[in-house]
């Protein structure tokens, strides 16, 4: 799994897990890309570097020792060698690419990562967390007594079987056993494939300041490793002999934050069947690997790969009063994107659990085969959205309280209808978590419990923006007229340069400059393995 090495990311290594269990993804029904064995013609020379499918001595189909044992134990360091070349020459198989260089890969023990895994995240600044919170307050998937980033390194837990840093360029494998470790080879071949795509295509490289961009670019990247990954495992029992299957068995988590996990889980789900458009569209690998140079900028083109959409681009001018002002992280007002995967997440994270209600239902959310459907009605119209945070004027310069902060969330649509269908989700959701209406007023709600303030929901053609402060007397301190009955927020000045949103094609800037938006994050493996066994066996029941 991926993540980036900019301050804007909560984790700074790609991650693996003990057990990698992606049910949704498996059953998508992906065709093998490569006849393993059977595709090109062997050399007599081969070379590391110039032989697809062979690397340090090793061919693709080669048997080893290790195959035929009871278990995945490593013995020595010359096994571990042998397995890690054999994988790397599997990964090469499939994907029709060579490795550069070697990638070193370093055995832990599980005490040891527990104890100092702090690479794995980026720390954030006091603002950054004020503001992670906000944003994931608007999404309502975490409330305003919790702090966002530990829901997020819950999200964790102790399943971490291992992870590709791309600083150091080697893999790290965490084992409880580390003199003998147990080596899941598949898992080995995905992080070895991120290996393979960061030398080629140099995955730091991108820009991921917004959940948007970071759910866009993972993905292409992982879409194409699971992918690979999918393959990999095909051939083991078939075409290949493959080490035997672990015996770790991940522990499950007592309570999942689901609307973060779907919002996490967006590329491994639609990322496959992304590269599969890209694969079929054009002349296999070949178009994957340009796609790098053009990566998807909004999770929309991952949702929706055949579709040429024009999209907003948006921006909230400031209409606060003396009272209110726009937060600032490092000097910028703090804005995010959250797209329209972050959306889906959203209205449908809680369809995944029985006991929650849930905007969008389960019958609706998930498909037959164990995938979860990110084309939903209430946001597929998706044009663009930007999210600002904002800040009492007397705790701006200090970390504000919950009931300090606010935010003004502008949404554009495709269509009239759209907007509509937006609106009403989001006031659905809203009275899910418990609001209730102002005097009978519409689109204007006050939240007691787990999200407090108050709401104010308003539509205007393909326009709909939502507004959130302390209390109802403060909604028009941060977004002037918002609550006026029967009128609402016209966006006539409220982009940079422009009278009105520009309706174009919004380009994603991937030059490496520093963004004001809060970190945005890659999905855990761990609980991608966990959590999709956990999901699989309550829809049995």
């Amino acid at each position: 799994m991926t993540a980036t090495l900019t301050r804007t990311r909560v984790l700074a290594a790609l991650v693996a897990v003990s057990t990698l269990a992606l049910l949704f993804v498996a059953a998508s029904g992906a065709v093998p890309l490569l006849p393993a064995g059977d595709s090109v013609d062997r050399p007599d020379d081969p070379s590391t570097e110039d032989t697809v499918g062979y690397v340090e001595g090793y061919w693709h189909d080669d048997e080893l020792d290790v195959d035929d044992r009871d278990d995945a134990a490593i013995e020595d360091e010359d096994e571990l060698e042998a397995v890690i070349y054999r994988s790397m020459a599997r990964v090469e198989e499939i994907r029709g690419l060579t490795f550069e260089d070697e990638v070193p890969v370093d055995v832990i023990s599980r005490e040891e990562f527990q104890e100092d895994h702090d690479e794995l995240f980026v720390e954030l600044s006091a603002e950054e967390r004020v503001q992670q919170n906000v944003t994931y307050e608007a999404l309502f998937m975490v409330d305003g007594e919790t702090d966002a980033e530990a829901e997020l390194e819950n999200m964790y837990g102790d399943n971490v079987g291992g992870y590709y840093d791309p600083g150091a360029d080697e893999i790290v494998l965490v084992s409880d056993s580390p003199e003998s470790p147990e080596v899941d080879e598949v898992i080995l071949g995905h992080e070895l494939l991120h290996a393979l795509q960061d030398q080629h295509f140099d995955l730091s490289g991108y820009d991921r300041e917004t959940i948007d961009q970071d759910n866009a670019k993972n993905g292409l990247i992982e879409g194409d490793a699971v992918t690979v990954e999918t393959e990999y495992d095909r051939n083991c029992g078939t075409e290949w002999d493959c080490l035997p299957e672990t015996d770790v068995q991940p522990s499950q988590p007592s309570d999942v934050n689901w609307g973060l996990y779907t919002l996490l889980y967006h590329p491994y789900d639609e990322g496959p069947a992304y590269v599969d458009f890209l694969l079929e569209a054009d002349d296999g690998w070949s178009a994957v690997d340009a796609a790098y140079d053009d990566p998807p900028q909004h999770s929309a083109e991952v949702i929706h790969p055949d579709e040429d959409r024009a999209l907003a681009d948006v921006s909230v001018a400031d209409e606060s009063d003396d009272s209110w002002e726009p937060f600032e992280v490092d000097g910028e007002v703090a804005t995010e994107t959250a797209g329209e995967a972050g959306m889906v997440a959203m209205f449908g994270g809680n369809a995944l659990d029985p006991n929650q209600p849930s905007v969008i239902e389960d019958d609706a959310f998930l498909t037959p085969d164990f995938r979860i459907d990110y084309d939903q009605p209430y946001t597929d119209g998706w044009a663009g959205d930007q999210l600002v945070t904002y800040v009492d004027s007397e705790a701006a310069n200090g970390t504000p309280a919950t009931e300090e902060t606010g935010f003004v969330w502008r949404t554009e649509w495709t269509s009239s209808e759209d907007a509509d269908q937006f609106a009403d989700g989001y006031g659905e959701l809203l009275e899910i978590n418990d609001a209730e209406t102002v005097d009978d007023r519409d689109g204007l709600y006050v939240i007691d419990d787990a999200y407090p303030g108050a709401y104010a929901v308003r539509t205007d053609g393909e326009t709909v923006t939502v507004v959130r402060a302390p209390s109802v007397d403060e909604l028009d301190a941060v977004a002037a007229g918002i609550t006026a009955e029967g009128e609402s927020t016209d966006g006539t000045d409220e982009t940079s340069g422009s009278d009105e949103t520009d309706r174009a094609e919004s380009e994603d800037d991937d030059t490496g400059a520093d963004d004001d938006s809060i970190p945005g994050f890659a999905a855990p493996g761990a609980v991608i393995a966990i959590v999709a066994a956990v999901l699989a066996a309550r829809l049995r029941n």
